[in-house]
């Protein structure tokens, strides 16, 4: 029930018919009887500086979840971001702080971290490779960064972006030896499809699974189905895996943490969730 206490949470995107997360934090504020609701708000790009900075006006705003086309333009629109939005290069989170400012932080990778910790994975002092070096890619390194790793290997077909990501590792991260320029898996802790490859039925792999040892254990974002063909041929070199969506799910308790909400389980986000794909 929406009524005059009611706090929003701004979703803010363009197109706004693919967006998943009303029908799980709603759902949740719901069955809690938290009295705050998360609203799509479909902006364009040539609206969405002045939109934000007045979104924020709003006296009973709790923050915004930012999503395509404006996670990167967002990052020069703040006043303050973390190491994760700059290793990233994007934001997906904005709050303002008691004295006005608007701060973001970026929490795409931090619900792949929290899904590999909770499945027993030690990040301290790991070896990790992230394939891809898109937005998500990005996202997730950063937040691998963040996790105490030691050496972290970037491959993209782009190598400029590769290589933009590993700098921008080593400008915050210094003690982490990063490499770029190979996506051979062997002798890793960690193995991270960050591509869109797995989207459509047939595509390549993105890497030699024969090459992968059975040790080491494998990620996933594309979420088209729960075991893609590179999970598949992965687990069956008997890696431990995480599917695409356990991203998603995981990724949403940081946010409520983050707006001082209660927080959750992914679990419980599953099953309260009203998806429909």
């Amino acid at each position: 029930m929406i009524n005059g206490n009611t706090e929003l949470i701004a979703h803010i995107g363009y197109p706004t018919h693919t967006f998943k997360s009303p029908m799980i934090y709603n759902p949740f504020f719901e069955k809690h009887g938290i009295n705050a609701v998360v609203v799509p708000f479909g902006c364009k790009p040539e609206d969405y500086p002045a939109f934000l900075r007045s979104v924020f006006t709003l006296t009973n705003i709790r923050g915004a979840l930012i999503t395509m086309p404006h996670k990167v333009v967002t990052v020069a629109l703040l006043d303050e971001v973390t190491p994760t939005v700059r290793v990233a290069g994007a934001c997906n989170a904005v709050k303002r702080l008691p004295d006005g400012r608007l701060v973001g932080d970026q929490f795409d990778g931090a619900g792949f971290v929290r899904g590999v910790l909770r499945k027993g994975l030690k990040l301290a002092g790991a070896r990790v490779l992230v394939v891809g070096s898109g937005g998500v890619g990005c996202a997730i390194a950063a937040s691998l960064a963040g996790a105490g790793i030691a050496h972290i290997s970037l491959y993209d077909v782009n190598t400029a972006s590769a290589d933009a990501l590993g700098q921008r590792i080593r400008d915050n991260y210094p003690a982490i030896d990063v490499k770029t320029g190979s996506n051979d898996p062997a002798g890793f802790d960690l193995v991270v499809n960050a591509t869109p490859m797995g989207m459509n039925e047939g595509d390549p792999l993105p890497l030699d699974v024969s090459r992968l040892d059975a040790r080491t254990f494998v990620g996933e974002v594309v979420m088209r189905t729960e075991m893609t063909a590179f999970l598949t041929a992965a687990a069956a070199r008997g890696c431990q895996v995480q599917v695409g969506s356990d991203m998603l799910f995981e990724m949403i308790p940081a946010y409520l943490e983050y707006f001082g909400f209660p927080t959750t389980s992914a679990e419980e986000l599953r099953a309260v969730a009203r998806l429909s794909y």
